[in-house]
This record gives structure tokens, sequence and C-alpha cells, in this order.
């Protein structure tokens, strides 16, 4: 009986080690490019803060993505199928929900277009360093 309880724990612990594994790969979301990025460039330093003083708080520091907004470094968000003019769109008009499930984008009341032009030039230059594109 010892053994057949031994053999019984060895299935069990290999079924829960393969469920285990297979989580992340049968979870709804793909995996995304964390941000490779390393010293942000003179010319994109304004976009960087304008971007961690109002879009930061929800799609992350780096553009990674949190818990209230999805990631801007990802393929979703690549210029030919997000171009400029969506973020500018998203920005003065919000945004319903879409490609991701976290809610809809309200409008944001404090940036200018020209804001939003060195934001998406700061996002474009994450998503390279990323290797999006």
């Amino acid at each position: 009986m010892n053994r057949t309880i031994k053999a019984s724990q060895a299935v069990w612990m290999s079924m829960l080690v393969f469920a285990l594994g297979a989580a992340p790969a049968c979870s709804q979301s793909e995996s995304q490019p964390q941000s490779q990025a390393g010293t942000v460039p003179a010319e994109l330093q304004i976009g960087e803060q304008k971007f961690m003083a109002n879009c930061s708080a929800c799609h992350g520091v780096g553009g990674v993505g949190t818990k209230q907004g999805p990631p801007l470094v990802h393929k979703v968000y690549e210029p030919n199928h997000h171009g400029d003019a969506a973020f500018q769109r998203a920005a003065a008009n919000g945004v319903q929900s879409h490609h991701w499930e976290f809610g809809n984008m309200p409008k944001i009341e404090k940036v200018t277009p020209d804001d939003v032009s060195q934001i998406v030039k700061y996002v474009r230059w994450l998503q390279k360093q990323a290797g999006i594109f």
C-alpha cells in the first residue's frame, strides 16, 4: 500500500507540475515585450516627462502596462495597426475598449496635440527598443 500511495503522489505531482507549466500558455493575454530601453535620447526626454505625468499611471513606467491600462510597448500599438493619429484621437476623445478588458479610456484634458506628439515619439522609441518594429 505504501508503494501505491507513493506512485499516486508521483502522478499527482507530475500533473501539478504540468498544469502549472501550462498555465501561462493558457492565459488570455499574450506575453508582452519588456522594454529594453536604455538612456532616453535627449530629444525624447520631454516626451518621456509628459508620458510619466499623463500616461504612466495607467500604461506603466516605460509603457509596459498596469492593472489599470494596457501596455503601449506591444505589437497591438505598432504604427501599422495604431498610427500616430490614433494616439491623438484617444487623448482628445477617449476610446472605447476594444483590444483589452481594462475598460474605456477617458479623454485626457491636460494634454495638447503637441504634448501627444512628443509622447508618441517617446512611445515609438520604446517600441523600437523592444523590437516591436
